[in-house]
Protein backbone atom coordinates (compact mmCIF):
# COMPACT_ATOMS: atom_id res chain seq x y z
CA UNK A 1 0.00 0.00 0.00
CA UNK A 2 1.62 3.21 -0.52
CA UNK A 3 1.66 6.01 1.45
CA UNK A 4 -0.77 8.65 1.72
CA UNK A 5 0.16 12.07 0.15
CA UNK A 6 0.62 15.18 2.24
CA UNK A 7 -2.19 17.70 1.33
CA UNK A 8 -0.92 20.78 -0.71
CA UNK A 9 -2.46 23.32 2.54
CA UNK A 10 -0.28 21.03 4.73
CA UNK A 11 2.58 21.59 2.80
CA UNK A 12 2.40 25.13 2.57
CA UNK A 13 1.80 25.57 6.99
CA UNK A 14 4.85 23.68 6.93
CA UNK A 15 7.07 25.60 4.74
CA UNK A 16 5.85 28.86 6.30
CA UNK A 17 6.49 27.43 9.86
CA UNK A 18 10.34 26.81 8.56
CA UNK A 19 10.85 30.25 6.83
CA UNK A 20 9.49 31.84 10.03
CA UNK A 21 11.78 29.80 12.12
CA UNK A 22 14.87 30.78 9.80
CA UNK A 23 13.83 34.53 9.86
CA UNK A 24 14.24 34.17 14.04
CA UNK A 25 17.44 32.62 13.73
CA UNK A 26 18.55 35.10 11.31
CA UNK A 27 17.25 37.90 13.38
CA UNK A 28 18.78 36.65 16.71
CA UNK A 29 22.32 35.96 14.82
CA UNK A 30 22.34 39.48 13.80
CA UNK A 31 21.07 41.17 17.25
CA UNK A 32 24.07 39.04 18.47
CA UNK A 33 26.57 40.41 15.92
CA UNK A 34 25.64 43.82 16.96
CA UNK A 35 26.00 43.59 20.22
CA UNK A 36 29.27 42.28 20.01
CA UNK A 37 30.25 45.31 17.53
CA UNK A 38 28.96 47.68 19.98
CA UNK A 39 30.77 46.43 22.88
CA UNK A 40 33.46 46.17 20.72
CA UNK A 41 33.53 49.74 19.54
CA UNK A 42 32.97 51.14 23.45
CA UNK A 43 35.98 48.84 24.12
CA UNK A 44 38.23 50.26 21.76
CA UNK A 45 36.56 54.06 22.27
CA UNK A 46 38.13 53.79 25.85
CA UNK A 47 41.19 52.11 25.00
CA UNK A 48 41.98 55.01 22.57
CA UNK A 49 41.12 57.43 24.68
CA UNK A 50 41.87 57.12 28.20
CA UNK A 51 44.07 53.79 27.80
CA UNK A 52 46.81 55.24 26.13
CA UNK A 53 50.60 53.77 26.96
CA UNK A 54 53.82 55.33 25.89
CA UNK A 55 56.61 52.42 27.05
CA UNK A 56 59.07 55.01 26.78
CA UNK A 57 61.39 56.29 29.59
CA UNK A 58 62.77 59.45 30.85
CA UNK A 59 66.14 59.77 29.04
CA UNK A 60 66.65 63.14 26.73
CA UNK A 61 64.67 62.73 23.22
CA UNK A 62 66.19 63.51 20.01
CA UNK A 63 65.93 67.05 19.39
CA UNK A 64 65.76 69.47 16.28
CA UNK A 65 67.59 72.26 17.85
CA UNK A 66 66.10 75.55 15.55
CA UNK A 67 66.45 78.30 18.10
CA UNK A 68 64.03 81.45 17.05
CA UNK A 69 65.86 84.85 16.38
CA UNK A 70 65.74 87.16 19.38
CA UNK A 71 63.28 89.64 18.88
CA UNK A 72 60.61 91.58 20.94
CA UNK A 73 57.43 89.28 19.62
CA UNK A 74 58.43 85.19 19.93
CA UNK A 75 62.20 85.28 22.10
CA UNK A 76 62.70 88.29 24.14
CA UNK A 77 65.70 86.67 25.61
CA UNK A 78 64.74 87.11 28.97
CA UNK A 79 66.06 84.80 31.53
CA UNK A 80 63.32 82.56 33.88
CA UNK A 81 62.85 83.12 37.25
CA UNK A 82 63.61 78.96 37.38
CA UNK A 83 60.96 75.94 36.21
CA UNK A 84 58.40 75.01 38.46
CA UNK A 85 56.56 73.48 35.72
CA UNK A 86 55.65 71.78 32.45
CA UNK A 87 52.33 73.68 30.67
CA UNK A 88 51.20 71.22 27.62
CA UNK A 89 49.52 73.22 24.61
CA UNK A 90 47.93 72.34 21.09
CA UNK A 91 48.10 73.82 17.92
CA UNK A 92 44.87 74.40 17.67
CA UNK A 93 45.76 74.55 13.98
CA UNK A 94 44.86 70.91 12.53
CA UNK A 95 47.45 69.16 9.72
CA UNK A 96 50.16 71.63 10.35
CA UNK A 97 53.24 70.72 11.17
CA UNK A 98 56.32 71.29 13.73
CA UNK A 99 58.81 72.89 10.96
CA UNK A 100 55.64 75.08 9.80
CA UNK A 101 54.76 76.00 13.61
CA UNK A 102 58.63 77.12 14.45
CA UNK A 103 58.75 78.87 11.14
CA UNK A 104 55.57 81.24 12.12
CA UNK A 105 56.95 82.02 15.86
CA UNK A 106 59.81 83.01 14.17
CA UNK A 107 57.85 85.09 11.02
CA UNK A 108 56.19 86.90 13.94
CA UNK A 109 58.90 89.07 14.25
CA UNK A 110 58.14 90.60 10.81
CA UNK A 111 54.79 90.42 11.18
CA UNK A 112 54.27 91.77 14.20
CA UNK A 113 50.68 90.44 14.99
CA UNK A 114 50.83 88.90 18.15
CA UNK A 115 53.59 87.96 20.84
CA UNK A 116 53.30 84.11 21.27
CA UNK A 117 56.30 80.95 21.07
CA UNK A 118 56.88 77.89 22.62
CA UNK A 119 60.15 76.42 24.27
CA UNK A 120 59.40 72.81 22.27
CA UNK A 121 57.19 71.60 19.54
CA UNK A 122 55.92 67.79 18.86
CA UNK A 123 55.07 67.06 15.57
CA UNK A 124 52.66 64.85 13.79
CA UNK A 125 55.24 62.31 13.14
CA UNK A 126 56.82 62.74 16.92
CA UNK A 127 59.46 64.98 16.01
CA UNK A 128 60.45 67.90 18.57
CA UNK A 129 61.43 70.94 17.37
CA UNK A 130 63.10 73.30 20.53
CA UNK A 131 62.59 76.96 19.19
CA UNK A 132 63.52 78.60 22.94
CA UNK A 133 65.98 77.60 25.38
CA UNK A 134 65.09 76.11 28.48
CA UNK A 135 66.05 79.17 30.58
CA UNK A 136 64.41 81.35 28.86
CA UNK A 137 60.87 83.23 28.89
CA UNK A 138 58.70 81.91 26.06
CA UNK A 139 55.08 83.60 24.81
CA UNK A 140 53.10 80.75 26.15
CA UNK A 141 51.33 80.69 29.16
CA UNK A 142 50.46 83.91 30.05
CA UNK A 143 51.55 84.74 33.38
CA UNK A 144 53.18 81.59 34.02
CA UNK A 145 55.45 81.54 31.04
CA UNK A 146 58.75 83.27 33.88
CA UNK A 147 58.29 80.27 35.80
CA UNK A 148 57.33 77.17 32.78
CA UNK A 149 58.85 75.16 30.24
CA UNK A 150 55.85 75.46 27.48
CA UNK A 151 55.51 72.24 25.16
CA UNK A 152 52.93 72.95 21.69
CA UNK A 153 51.72 69.89 20.43
CA UNK A 154 50.05 69.31 16.94
CA UNK A 155 47.87 67.67 15.57
CA UNK A 156 45.81 65.96 12.61
CA UNK A 157 42.12 66.99 13.18
CA UNK A 158 39.53 69.10 15.01
CA UNK A 159 39.34 66.69 18.36
CA UNK A 160 43.10 67.92 19.04
CA UNK A 161 44.08 63.87 19.70
CA UNK A 162 47.36 63.25 19.23
CA UNK A 163 48.55 60.92 16.81
CA UNK A 164 50.41 57.40 18.71
CA UNK A 165 53.88 58.64 17.65
CA UNK A 166 53.23 62.67 18.70
CA UNK A 167 52.11 61.13 22.47
CA UNK A 168 55.19 58.93 22.35
CA UNK A 169 57.37 61.72 22.19
CA UNK A 170 55.19 64.36 24.41
CA UNK A 171 55.38 61.42 27.22
CA UNK A 172 58.88 61.01 26.81
CA UNK A 173 59.88 64.86 26.48
CA UNK A 174 57.72 66.29 29.34
CA UNK A 175 59.38 63.16 31.88
CA UNK A 176 62.85 64.25 30.74
CA UNK A 177 61.87 67.97 31.15
CA UNK A 178 60.58 66.86 34.65
CA UNK A 179 63.88 65.04 35.71
CA UNK A 180 66.17 67.82 34.32
CA UNK A 181 63.91 69.97 36.56
CA UNK A 182 63.34 67.91 39.74
CA UNK A 183 59.45 68.24 39.44
CA UNK A 184 56.92 65.55 39.30
CA UNK A 185 54.21 64.65 36.95
CA UNK A 186 51.90 66.71 39.21
CA UNK A 187 53.93 69.69 38.51
CA UNK A 188 52.41 68.92 34.49
CA UNK A 189 49.48 71.44 33.61
CA UNK A 190 47.44 72.10 30.80
CA UNK A 191 47.30 75.52 29.30
CA UNK A 192 43.60 75.49 30.25
CA UNK A 193 44.67 75.12 34.04
CA UNK A 194 46.76 78.61 33.68
CA UNK A 195 43.69 80.77 31.49
CA UNK A 196 41.09 78.67 31.50
CA UNK A 197 41.53 78.34 27.43
CA UNK A 198 40.17 75.30 25.78
CA UNK A 199 43.90 73.99 25.82
CA UNK A 200 45.22 71.45 24.72
CA UNK A 201 41.59 70.85 23.41
CA UNK A 202 41.59 66.87 23.92
CA UNK A 203 43.19 66.66 27.44
CA UNK A 204 40.49 69.50 28.65
CA UNK A 205 37.43 67.97 27.20
CA UNK A 206 38.36 64.10 28.35
CA UNK A 207 39.73 65.08 31.79
CA UNK A 208 40.61 60.66 31.93
CA UNK A 209 42.97 61.23 28.90
CA UNK A 210 44.69 63.64 30.60
CA UNK A 211 45.17 62.14 34.06
CA UNK A 212 46.41 59.12 32.16
CA UNK A 213 48.93 61.09 30.09
CA UNK A 214 50.49 62.06 33.91
CA UNK A 215 50.12 58.52 34.35
CA UNK A 216 52.44 57.94 31.93
CA UNK A 217 55.10 60.70 32.44
CA UNK A 218 55.10 59.33 36.05
CA UNK A 219 55.86 55.66 34.77
CA UNK A 220 58.09 56.98 32.36
CA UNK A 221 60.58 58.20 35.09
CA UNK A 222 60.15 55.15 37.50
CA UNK A 223 61.17 53.02 34.58
CA UNK A 224 64.40 55.80 34.03
CA UNK A 225 65.11 55.44 38.41
CA UNK A 226 64.63 51.57 38.29
CA UNK A 227 67.35 51.55 35.10
CA UNK A 228 69.52 53.36 37.21
CA UNK A 229 69.48 50.78 40.05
Amino acid sequence: MQPKKKSRWKNKGENRAKSLRRRKTYAAAGILVLVILTAAAGIHSCVSQNGRYADVDASEPELDVQLLDVNPYSRPGIQSDGINGIVIHYTANPGSTAQENRDYFNGLQYSQEIEASSNFIVGLEGEIIQCVPTWEVAYASNERNSDTVSIEVCHPDETGEFTDKTYRSLVQLTAWLCVKFSLTEEDVIRHYDVTGKNCPKYFVENEDAWERFKENVGDAMRKSQEGEK
